[in-house]
């Protein structure tokens, strides 16, 4: 697989440079091509299809949607100059006839998306231009403080699969989350135009906002917060501003951080299995969250909420938010960033981001070890007491995973899905393969290949 987290500790110069014959430049794809200056600008307050439709069109599994991005030529190679730098620049947004403008545009990802994508060397700090065809993008509708939506939504993101030559890593395990109750973000698989020329396939995944919150939840206008644990990994809670600081809604409204903090501390206080069960048992529902570690554990996200990376003896997981529900007191842990899932289920093929306990076991004495081919230092997730807690519903946790892999991971699901999603997306990915040569290009056999492995991974999960 190309431009793989694998790949990506491994030579990364040699690996992930562009073929001798694509010599990148600055300006990467689509630099040198003027915006569409012949569509006309819808201005927001009329009839528009945008201003009144609904989400629920946007993430239409039925749907292959086309999204057309313009920017000024200066623009695009301001971003393309330096994508880490994942700066806004102003554009606007094409959907089926009708023009949005203005709009933010810019890169995103975190370190693992830039791999092998910008010029710079350092992968610990990504820099440097433009070298791969895709990068995940994220246009802001509410661009420069206005109030304008797009189909009720204020923010788009399109991830560009780099990592997943299935393609299907994202909205399949979006999809099983969401099947088994757990809150969680839409995923539809999308086509991108970039100042008129086609860009490829992406996976256009929800935002996760105050939105989100308001749509999944019956009080959803709590606080969310992003990648922030309860409480720290050396047992203790955070201080106030370091849960503030991770806040995604209510910023501005005065916010109190009464309700992560007390959970925290009375998990921390929790004096026996009994009492830490109750505990859990009164701040979150138990099927969700239990539900969540099954579907987790079964498909290997082994980047998410359940690997404590370590630095020093600071350890903390990351792709993930917590969601507090004000009116009836309840904490949800919401699922993110899932395209390094699935990978590890038959063997450790990923040498980064592989777990190295089972649901519940504990070593080292809870201490920092070092795992994996690269030795990286991780912390056994059973030792942070709310996940310990968690793991003592061992009978909910068995009932949960027998209800995952007989119902949405079942093969006739599985199949039937991939069969539906693999169609819509078929002939864009052969689009793409014929128009780039780059080191992320696809090709059908390649593609199909992998969608291949993917089944064979989650038929190991389901009767393992």
């Amino acid at each position: 697989m190309k431009n793989n987290l694998i790949l990506s500790f491994l030579l990364i110069a040699l690996i992930f440079s562009c073929k001798p014959d694509d010599e990148p430049t600055p300006s990467g794809t689509g630099g040198t091509v003027e915006p569409n200056d012949t569509t006309s600008v819808v201005e927001p307050g009329g009839t528009e299809n945008y201003l009144n439709g609904d989400s629920e069109y946007i993430f239409d599994q039925s749907k292959l949607h086309t999204f057309e991005l313009n920017l000024p030529v200066e623009s695009l190679k301001k971003i393309n100059d330096d994508p880490a730098a994942e700066e806004y620049v102003e554009g606007s947004l094409t959907f089926e006839g009708e023009t949005i403008a203005p709009v933010g545009i810019r890169y995103k990802g975190s370190i693992g998306a830039f791999v092998g994508c910008v010029s710079g060397l350092d992968w610990t700090n990504p820099s440097g231009f433009k070298t791969c065809t895709k990068l995940s993008m994220k246009i802001k509708i509410n661009w420069n403080g206005s109030d304008t939506k797009f189909f009720g939504l204020k923010k788009l993101q399109f991830h560009s699969m780099n990592n997943d030559d299935s393609q299907m890593r994202d909205r399949m395990g979006y999809h099983f989350f969401r099947e088994m109750g757990v809150p969680t973000p839409r995923a539809v698989h999308a086509r991108l135009v970039i100042n008129g020329e086609y860009s490829g396939v992406y996976a256009l995944i929800e935002q996760i906002d105050g939105r989100f919150t308001r749509q999944n939840f019956e009080d959803g206008k709590g606080n969310l917060y992003k990648e922030i644990w309860p409480l720290h990994s050396n047992g203790n809670v955070f201080s106030d501003n370091e849960y503030l600081n991770a806040l995604e809604t209510n910023e501005d409204e005065d916010p109190s951080v009464e309700m992560i903090r007390t959970f925290g501390q009375e998990v921390i206080d929790a004096a026996d299995d009994t009492e830490l069960k109750a505990v859990i048992d009164k701040w979150m529902n138990i099927d969700e969250i239990i539900a969540y570690a099954a579907v987790d554990r079964t498909i290997r996200n082994d980047d998410g909420a359940f690997h404590w990376y370590c630095n020093g003896n600071v350890c903390a997981p990351h792709n993930f938010f917590w969601y507090e529900e004000p009116s009836e007191k309840t904490m949800h842990l919401i699922p993110w960033d899932l395209d390094n899932a699935f990978e590890n289920i038959i063997s450790d093929a990923n040498p980064v981001t592989p777990i190295a306990d089972e649901w519940g076991e504990t070593r080292n004495n809870c201490n920092p070890f070092r795992s994996g081919f690269f030795g990286i230092t991780q912390k056994s997730a059973a030792c942070d007491k709310l996940i310990g807690g968690w793991a003592k519903f061992d009978t909910e946790y068995e009932a949960q995973r027998e209800r995952f892999k007989n119902g949405p991971m079942s093969a006739a699901q599985v199949d039937l899905l991939m069969s539906q999603w693999s169609e819509q997306i078929r002939a864009a990915t052969e689009e793409a393969n014929e128009k780039y040569s780059d080191a992320i290009s696809i090709s059908i056999s390649e593609w199909e290949s992998s969608m291949q492995e993917l089944k064979t991974q989650l038929n190991f999960a389901r009767n393992k």
